[in-house]
């Protein structure tokens, strides 16, 4: 006469996932893009680096009062 069959285990059913385990690669996935699309719109570029300020003259000369023909003056000091 053949042996009776002998239990080794007993399956039973896992518990259902929480909502935070079902869904956590989602909350994440739109975590990183919403990041990426902050970092992408709102972080520009260093600012251009400013030439150094040149030393100007204390004074100028006035621009002509009225306009047309100016003398020239010449190596020798005389009006043209």
């Amino acid at each position: 006469m053949a042996k009776a069959p002998t239990v080794i285990g007993v399956l039973t059913e896992p518990p259902a996932p929480t909502w935070w385990k079902v869904n956590r690669h989602k909350v994440f996935g739109v975590t990183g893009l919403l990041i990426g699309y902050l970092i992408g719109t709102h972080l520009h570029g260093a600012p251009p680096q400013q030439q150094p300020d040149t030393p100007r003259p204390g004074h100028t000369t006035p621009a002509p009062a009225t306009p047309g023909e100016h003398p020239t003056r010449t190596a020798n000091g005389l009006a043209a």
